[in-house]
């Protein structure tokens, strides 16, 4: 048995007693579905759209299918709801299942106002429920390799990070850019940091849909000194999913595109004469051993805080200049 099926074997044990539905099967929803199917635990499909419930039929057999959510809700053999909804949806859906009895996978964001993502941390620690949130870059391995590099002292002092995550399309008109893409970036900012900024600001400009930014460019201060941004597009020419750290000793890109998704650089300044000299060196693939989590990497109350970062203009889809 190789590792990825090894890893499958365990989480199929551990899912062995968990019923979940997933509500909403569309571009990300279906993901979902595949995994948990593959898992074993997935009891049904909710979705508004027709043409779901014929997939659903075909491709799932056995697997219950409901276009009313309610009725997901009342199902008693359904123990989990994974919520792949558009984001302005995630609060009164999460909230409803969690009253119900149920525990939650919502996909980022937790929600688009801080209030509401605070409030359902109190509803599911008041039921004593799971309230899980969809931030799967911070488990991809080279995220994890940086973490430990820097945790190490590997790259030096850490000056800079910035992220750009660039695309055209998937377009959305019910939330921005910002709410969108830069939940990805932002999380794994502040885990490869380990801090919170004591400050942020947010530029952004709404070309297709009046009041829903295409494109954001957000600025971070920590207080550390560390300083970083993030680039973010829906209306860009091509694909673009960089991350770069620069240190005092190194330099890292996790470039998700590439086939070497993370690279490190050994350039280096030298100061000669009080006059800082760039020093380049050769580049150095880093490879990694892939292994399962062992848990949740960041706590939900870690997440709330997340979502203090992102401007509240933007959450009222006004562009903040």
């Amino acid at each position: 048995m190789n590792q990825k099926e090894n890893s499958m074997t365990n989480t199929s044990r551990m899912l062995k007693n968990t019923r979940v539905a997933v509500v909403g099967v569309g571009y990300w929803g279906k993901n979902l579905v595949r995994n948990f199917y593959e898992l074993g635990a997935l009891e049904a499909l909710c979705d508004g759209e027709a043409a779901a419930k014929a997939n659903c039929e075909s491709n799932y057999a056995g697997v219950k299918f409901y276009s009313d959510y309610s009725k997901v809700l009342a199902d008693p053999l359904i123990n989990a709801v994974a919520l792949a909804t558009p984001a302005v949806a995630h609060y009164e859906m999460a909230k409803a299942a969690l009253l119900a009895g149920k525990d939650v996978l919502v996909e980022k964001p937790l929600a688009v106002d801080v209030k509401h993502g605070e409030e359902l941390v109190k509803v599911a620690a008041a039921n004593n429920r799971v309230l899980m949130v969809g931030h799967i870059l911070r488990y991809h391995p080279a995220i994890r390799t940086l973490q430990r590099l820097i945790k190490d002292g590997a790259l030096g002092k850490i000056n800079y990070v910035y992220s750009n995550r660039l695309n055209i399309g998937k377009i959305r008109t019910e939330e921005n850019i910002l709410w969108s893409f830069a939940p990805h970036d932002i999380s794994v900012m502040l885990a490869l940091l380990n801090e919170m900024p004591n400050r942020v600001s947010c530029q952004g400009g709404a070309y297709l849909s009046e009041g829903v930014p295409d494109v954001t460019l957000s600025h971070f201060e920590f207080p550390s000194g560390v300083r970083g941004h993030v680039f973010v597009s829906w209306l860009h020419p091509i694909k673009e999913q960089r991350l770069v750290i620069v240190g005092t000793d190194k330099m890292a890109v996790f470039d998700d595109t590439a086939d070497d998704k993370l690279v490190l650089y050994p350039h280096k300044v030298e100061w000669k004469n009080r006059i800082p000299t760039a020093v380049k060196a050769k580049a150095k693939l880093f490879s990694w051993i892939r292994k399962s989590p062992s848990g949740p990497s960041a706590s939900i109350f870690w997440i709330v805080s997340l979502l203090e970062q992102l401007p509240s203009a933007m959450a009222k889809k006004v562009c903040a200049c």
